[in-house]
């Protein structure tokens, strides 16, 4: 046996382990290694949240503190604020220009730039006092009148009225009118003397047209400064859809005290009818016993019902489902918006969801002029028993757009429970399943009558899945339709 086989612990060196010995250090080491890294990552954790809370709380006091020294000194950077505001894009470069000059000049000792940068100055300083001084003026924008239907003449008038004591410079007012503005130059004023200005309004779109606020803009010639001031407030014009005179419709289903009579017969009502013998079952109150005493046998009374409609108006703004917008819809939310707020002329895709409303439109102010009672939902437009002006009102702020047929006819089923002729105004392309749906959630004994725009096709009266379908072409032949189909 050789020394190293003889070698013992006691020689001061450590003895080779074993396999076993081996791979349980290992994993001691390991889950040494695991707790560190646990309790390093949970010290981590605590101490990320506390520097949380601390840069949270430092912050908020921060904050806190900002506001009550911008609350203090509002009177002074307040009127600063709203002079550096009158200045333009043009001014900031005339006083960059300036500036910059200025400190090239001093430092390199150039006498050019220094002058330049005082010509700046100078300019940026005659600039800034021409747009200063108090406006007295007193205006007064207003259109006549406020309600109109596509393609009537809208006129407005702005009245500027001098309430100072000293002459006042021309100055220009802006109108803004819809997406555009009108812009008047108003002639020099004496002190209590009035200019009055005439402008049109362009009417040839459906819509609402936003006129004001009219602002006096006050400034210099090269436009270094634009002082802006508001005079007035918005005001609105509602340029209502088209309509065509109806007959009355003349169809209702529900009892109602002012109701009109009709054939049917009916057990309890106030229109007094005919006695006819007692049958078991009858009330006993309709007895009439003096007739039953000289008749020998009981006798009741028999009454006509009276009814009252309630008509509800589902018109569809979708212009993917009619014949010229079908699959040519390519515009985003903000150009038909855009379309609908400057009054411009109705795109060829929009042509026929226009005839729709007007449809729905025409049927709504024929059932309120019968005194009854309408409800119409058009996209997220919901009147309920109002005044025809109130209902072309909404439809004049209408933007077509996809919507969910059924959730309206869900509204339209909670606005008006007692419904009893609902008209489903909508295109060819709307499927029949979708139409069946949104009839569905009114009860049986409501007269459902679908309306479907299509210039493309013939007039058309047919009945199928429990509804009258309608088919028109023109919005002109709507009488004549609503005549032969539907008013009896």
């Amino acid at each position: 046996m050789t020394d190293l086989d003889q070698r013992s612990p006691s020689d001061g060196r450590s003895p080779v382990p074993t396999s076993g010995e081996a791979t349980g250090s290992t994993s001691g080491r390991r889950a040494k290694l695991a707790g560190s890294l646990s309790s390093l990552s949970s010290s981590f954790g605590t101490t990320s949240r506390g520097i949380r809370q601390i840069t949270q709380g430092v912050t908020q006091n921060l904050g806190q503190g900002l506001g009550q020294v911008a609350d203090q000194t509002r009177p002074v950077w307040r009127p600063v604020s709203r002079v550096l505001g009158w200045v333009s894009p043009l001014g900031w470069s005339i006083l960059a220009l300036g500036v910059v000059c200025w400190v090239a000049g001093t430092h390199w000792g150039w006498t050019e730039l220094l002058m330049v940068a005082g010509a700046a100055l100078v300019l940026f300083v005659i600039c800034l006092a021409l747009a200063m001084g108090r406006t007295r003026v007193t205006i007064v924008a207003e259109v006549d009148p406020r309600r109109v239907v596509v393609g009537d003449p809208a006129t407005g008038r702005i009245i500027v009225t001098n309430e100072a004591r000293t002459p006042m410079l021309p100055i220009l007012v802006e109108l803004p009118v819809g997406l555009s503005a009108a812009r008047f130059v108003l002639p020099a004023l004496t002190p209590g003397h009035a200019h009055e200005e005439l402008f049109v309004v362009p009417t040839s779109r459906r819509g609402v047209i936003e006129v004001g606020p009219a602002t006096t803009v006050q400034g210099d010639p090269l436009g270094l400064m634009r002082r802006t001031l508001t005079w007035t407030d918005r005001t609105e014009l509602f340029v209502h859809p088209r309509t065509v005179a109806l007959e009355s419709l003349g169809a209702g289903l529900l009892r109602d005290l002012e109701g009109a009579t009709t054939e049917d017969l009916s057990m309890s009502d106030l229109a007094f009818h005919a006695l006819r013998e007692y049958q078991p079952g009858d009330d006993r109150r309709y007895i009439h016993w003096r007739s039953s005493a000289k008749a020998g046998r009981l006798l009741v009374r028999q009454f006509l019902d009276t009814r009252r409609s309630h008509v509800s108006v589902l018109v569809d703004p979708d212009p993917e489902q009619y014949r010229s917008g079908h699959g040519k819809t390519g515009q985003a939310d903000r150009e038909v918006v855009r379309d609908v707020m400057a009054a411009n002329a109705p795109t060829a895709i929009q042509a026929d969801v226009e005839a729709a409303i007007s449809v729905g439109s025409s049927i709504m102010v024929r059932v309120m002029l019968d005194e009854q009672d309408a409800t119409i939902v058009c996209g997220d437009q919901r009147v309920t028993k109002a005044v025809p002006q109130v209902g072309l009102d909404a439809m004049s702020r209408v933007v077509p757009g996809p919507v969910d047929f059924f959730a309206m006819s869900l509204d339209a089923a909670d606005l008006a429970p007692d419904t009893s002729t609902v008209f489903l105004v909508t295109g060819p392309h709307r499927p029949f399943i979708e139409l069946q749906r949104a009839a569905g959630q009114f009860s049986q004994e409501v007269a459902k009558v679908v309306v479907v725009i299509d210039p493309q096709a013939d007039h058309g009266i047919r009945r199928g899945g429990g509804m009258l379908l309608l088919t028109l072409s023109r919005l002109e032949d709507l009488r004549l339709l609503l005549v032969a189909g539907v008013s009896r």
